[in-house]
């Protein structure tokens, strides 16, 4: 359905792809991965009419096509979801759906219509919990990016390109996708899958399309290449042991609950000690970030005992020696049009620390340390790549050294190279004595990096498992389905 050919684009002068040939098939997955940087975002845009090639040649069911326009490629049906929403949050689900498409009826917005239409496509998508009428600033990160592919189903897509489109959404969501995808190839639709998420990339694609440096490497079947050969054609060497040796064993109690809870937790039971990384999982809703945003004071608890003290505000909980790494850096974590400088000085300024030249020193050494190169320093934070952004985020509470650091999905959006980078940065931590709990949604990640996972299911504790426990053991506890 498409051939992209020769394809060349530079911005300033910088090239960032550089002959990139791309085919997709109708009826096809086909999954596009590489490291930030390697030039994926931009095909995508070029795919979808944001920007124009500076040289090759495409073509649309064997005629060449030339897209002016982002709506000129819808026209022509292709349809992209972003990683990022773009939606009206004050606006309704059908009206989002819709904006700039609104049925019209005797000169008015048909809103019956584009309900009704809206509803047909929530109802094949199989998602009951909300409706069109839903305000979509109501409605949790997962069903918002549920809005998303149902916006792009209602163009009636034929190439539907989805940017990391699980990368909001916990374990059981992504079984939905799957299910949608699954319809759509079976419909004919030609989908262009982008993700960080190798486990997704094998459980769906088809075929699979390697990008370097803003260049092809290879385009191979699936079936055809292992894990471990498909990261070392992205990174281009060997990552070796995927995560880092677990700890040799836990020091001395750090933080300590017993019986906590608040309005969205109740009777919380939990140690974190040095030297340790705690995962926490459980699906969408059960209170993985409520958990660590009153650990930090953010949502202070309101009941039960935490030990040394329970913080009642950030700023207790800072002065406790507790740091969060948020799951949204870009709207939690970062001042994103300012310095890297400002942004890792954030916290220490924040204690009296910042305009220290000991500290100024130190900040040098932990840049090193994430290996971030000395050419970014002086960037805003905004034009660096998602795993640049999220070492940023690291340093600014690596200048406090914490007694506890709390994670929540740390590599969500970073490529291979930056994940193996801040996991092993990870395990130095607790290897020099830190404690760390992690959220993440990956179940590979969690299990892979954990030294033992406690496992929530609304709002509570359902159950502590050991390092090394099975994926199933996990969504069991987290599903209630253990007796």
């Amino acid at each position: 359905m498409l051939s992209m050919r020769g394809i060349g684009k530079s911005f300033l002068g910088v090239r960032v792809l550089s002959g990139v040939d791309l085919e997709v098939r109708a009826g096809e997955v086909h999954a596009v991965v590489g490291e930030n940087g390697a030039g994926k975002s931009t095909l995508m845009k070029i795919i979808c009419g944001v920007h124009a090639p500076d040289e090759g040649l495409i073509e649309i069911d064997g005629r060449p096509v030339s897209f002016g326009h982002p709506l000129e490629a819808q026209r022509s049906g292709i349809a992209i979801i972003h990683q990022e929403f773009n939606l009206l949050p004050e606006r309704t689900v059908a009206e989002n759906v819709f904006l700039g498409r609104e049925p019209v009826r005797r000169g008015l917005v048909d809103r019956a219509a584009m309900e009704k239409a809206t509803a047909r496509l929530l109802d094949e998508l199989g998602e009951g919990p909300f409706g069109p009428r839903d305000t979509v600033k109501r409605l949790p990160v997962a069903q918002q990016q549920i809005v998303e592919i149902v916006k792009a189903l209602s163009v009636n897509a034929r190439l539907l390109v989805m940017d990391e489109p699980s990368a909001a959404l916990a374990e059981h969501e992504v079984e939905l996708l799957y299910r949608l995808i699954g319809r759509l190839r079976d419909r004919g639709v030609a989908v262009v899958y982008i993700s960080h998420r190798l486990r997704e990339v094998f459980d769906l694609a088809d075929r699979v399309t390697v990008l370097k440096d803003g260049a092809r490497v290879t385009t191979l079947p699936i079936g055809e290449v292992t894990r471990d050969e498909l990261i070392r054609l992205m990174v281009g060497r060997d990552l070796g042991t995927y995560y880092p040796p677990r700890s040799a064993g836990a020091g001395e109690v750090r933080l300590s609950l017993r019986g906590a809870g608040n309005h969205k937790l109740r009777d919380i039971d939990l140690e974190l000690r040095a030297g340790e990384i705690v995962g926490i999982a459980g699906l969408q809703g059960s209170g993985r970030s409520e958990l660590a945003k009153a650990i930090f004071g953010a949502e202070p608890f309101t009941t039960g005992e935490m030990t040394p003290s329970r913080p009642r505000s950030v700023r207790e909980g800072v002065a406790l020696g507790i740091g969060l790494v948020t799951e949204d850096r870009k709207a939690e974590g970062l001042a994103l049009r300012q310095s890297v400088r400002d942004n890792v000085l954030l916290v220490a300024r924040a204690v009296g620390a910042g305009n220290r030249a000991g500290n100024r020193a130190g900040v040098r050494g932990l840049l090193e340390r994430v290996r971030l190169s000395p050419a970014h320093r002086e960037q805003e934070v905004r034009y660096l790549s998602g795993g640049n952004q999220q070492k940023v985020v690291l340093v600014k509470w690596m200048t406090m050294a914490p007694r506890v650091l709390l994670f929540d999905e740390p590599t969500r959006g970073v490529d291979v190279g930056a994940k193996a980078a801040i996991h092993d940065l990870m395990r130095e931590l607790a290897n020099d004595g830190m404690a760390i709990m992690m959220i993440s949604s990956e179940l590979p990640e969690l299990i892979g990096m954990s030294d033992r996972v406690v496992v929530l299911r609304d709002g509570r504790v359902a159950g502590t498992l050991p390092a090394g426990a099975s994926e199933e053991a996990v969504m069991r506890l987290a599903a209630g389905e253990v007796t």
